[in-house]
């Protein structure tokens, strides 16, 4: 399959690291988000990874040339013209099915549709769409411009030739891919979602500070990042988000979310992008 041409459906921080990891691989990307604004600031954004990147030496291409393969829009009709879709949008999944179903409308019946979900079954995603055996998960790893691995999950429906191409663009995108089979949270966040949910309960139950916990994790474990830092940077909304679906898909009590974590959701603690989650932030 010939891809030159690859869409990103969300330009918030995944939708808008992957079409900047697109870009920088050489593809032409459309970004689509729902408003001028918000792909303005994804598009600024994108600017300044970029730049950091071509300092430390990462990127040696001019960066005018990279950002010149964007091309934002608000209409997913620019999708006709798309070889490839990564859907990106928000853990929901109502938000989910609009989308994918007007891709799938919209894009010519041979191309191939992934999903960027962390969690959401890929089978049942799938069956949304008129292409099951052209349907796969292709979940990046946050930020996607410096986290190497790809994870690939298939479908019950996806086609051995679907999975070759998918694979084969995550490697020319300079990624190294993991398989995972369509399991509530596959392989990434069945494993990392519990973690993060048990440090949680560590702190509710008075264990240990936010600080004691992250500490005995980074030099105990030698975790690049405490499991309650690393919560903040991925959205306490999405890990709760995500650890609700793993727990209704297995029914098993251990993935209970945590009650401390259900409050701070509610109360708008949602870490790095909302200024406070378990850590305090000052506005970027």
């Amino acid at each position: 399959m010939d891809i030159k041409t690859i869409g990103v459906v969300g330009a918030g921080t995944m939708g808008g690291g992957i079409a900047q990891v697109a870009a920088t691989a050489g593809f032409a990307v459309i970004l689509h988000d729902l408003a001028p604004e918000l792909l303005d600031r994804s598009l600024k954004g994108i600017d300044k990874s970029v730049s950091k990147l071509i300092e430390k030496g990462k990127i040696t291409e001019d960066k005018a040339a990279i950002l010149a393969r964007i091309k934002p829009t608000t209409s997913l009709a620019d999708f006709q013209g798309a070889d490839f879709a990564v859907e990106a949008v928000v853990e929901d999944l109502a938000v989910k099915k609009s989308v994918l179903q007007e891709l799938d409308r919209l894009m010519a019946p041979e191309r191939i549709i992934v999903s960027n979900t962390s969690s959401i079954s890929i089978t049942r995603l799938a069956a949304l769409t008129s292409r099951p055996g052209r349907f796969m998960g292709m979940h990046f790893m946050n930020p996607a411009p410096l986290m190497v691995l790809v994870e690939l999950i298939k479908g019950i429906a996806a086609t051995p030739e679907t999975f070759a191409a998918v694979k084969a663009l995550a490697e020319k995108m300079g990624k190294v891919t993991a398989e995972a089979n369509d399991f509530p949270g596959f392989i990434a966040n069945r494993v990392l979602m519990p973690l993060i949910n048990e440090a949680v309960f560590c702190l509710m139950e008075g264990v240990g500070t936010v600080e004691a916990i992250d500490t005995v994790m980074k030099l105990g474990m030698n975790h690049p990042l405490g499991p309650l830092a690393l919560a903040d940077l991925i959205g306490l909304d999405i890990c709760l988000n995500i650890m609700e679906v793993i727990h209704e898909g297995y029914q098993d009590p251990k993935y209970r979310p945590c009650p401390l974590l259900k409050k701070y959701v509610a109360a708008g603690y949602l870490g790095r992008k909302s200024g406070r989650g378990f850590y305090t932030y000052q506005p970027a």
